[in-house]
């Protein structure tokens, strides 16, 4: 079972004008093109087939898309890793089937999700619905359109996913989200550092955008107005995620993304507040077992 704890704390200062976006957009790939010409290092073996351990991270994440408060979230559960040639859970992702795989295409259907949030601790959903956990569900097709380097390439990433909510004791459809992406992918960046850098843009039914924005008359304030969102755009995604081996048995990691929601469909919403927000987060992977059997590369 995982465990989340939240404290009341908003994050001052996150708020990022267009132009510091674009900014992060150019030096993020000035490093891609680095890494691209790194030389490239010996061949690792094959990782485990399976391993059992623990995971726990924590980070600063916006409450939901264009929030204007963030709030610190931790999580700590049980780690499985599986690296079949069919059925995977690994490093990216938390259950995927893999269809399709040739040196260039992969189709698998994955699953993704989000933390849930008090509403009461928000100030522009105070007195509304609080947000439940978010799962996704739904196909990635992954085609590499060039590779730079022998453990390096950049991908097209086409994910289309159903979304659900939960509060542990019931389950809601969400609508359905599309988020095309391309993504530079180095195994061994400067060593053996893996790093995976995106930038995607997110799109939503009417269903998920009601989700975020949505006002019912019953919720009206002097400051909240009833609001009908429509589907469209909700906004551009740049990521950046690295790994690290440190010992045979623990594994370190990073994550940062920067949200921009420029012209996203619903910013007249009174619950949209903040058109560029930031995530950052940290964790660890401490493997307690692993089979002396060698997975699916």
């Amino acid at each position: 079972m995982s465990t989340q704890h939240r404290k009341k704390r908003q994050w001052n200062g996150q708020s990022f004008g267009s132009g510091r976006f674009l900014l992060a957009v150019t030096a993020a790939f000035v490093l891609l093109a680095l890494g691209a010409f790194s030389p490239a290092a010996a061949q690792e073996p094959a990782k485990p087939l399976f391993e059992l351990g623990i995971a726990g991270g924590a980070g600063y994440v916006p409450d939901y898309p264009a929030a204007d408060q963030s709030h610190l979230q931790y999580l700590a559960l049980p780690y499985f890793a599986y690296r079949g040639k069919f059925l995977r859970s690994d490093e990216k992702g938390l259950l995927r089937g893999r269809f399709v795989r040739t040196r260039n295409v992969e189709l698998d259907v994955s699953l993704s999700g989000s933390f849930a949030i008090d509403s009461d601790d928000n100030d522009a959903r105070r007195g509304m619905p609080d947000l439940d956990y978010l799962g996704e569900v739904g196909p990635r097709l992954q085609i590499t359109i060039a590779r730079a380097a022998r453990h390096a390439k950049i991908d097209l990433e086409l994910p289309l996913r159903a979304v659900f909510s939960t509060g542990l004791s019931d389950l809601d459809y969400r609508g359905v989200t599309f988020s095309p992406a391309i993504a530079y992918q180095n195994e061994q960046f400067f060593g053996p550092t893996e790093i995976k850098l995106g930038i995607a843009a997110i799109f939503g039914t009417e269903e998920l955008m009601s989700y975020f924005y949505e006002v019912e008359p019953r919720f009206i304030t002097p400051t909240r107005r009833a609001f009908a969102p429509d589907a469209g755009y909700l906004g551009a995604q740049l990521e950046l995620l690295a790994s690290r081996q440190l010992f045979s048995r623990l594994r370190v990691f990073l994550a940062g993304r920067i949200f921009s929601h420029h012209g996203a469909t619903n910013d007249d919403s009174p619950l949209f507040r903040d058109r560029t927000t930031a995530s950052i987060g940290a964790g660890l992977v401490i493997s307690l077992y692993h089979s002396k059997h060698r997975g699916s590369d």
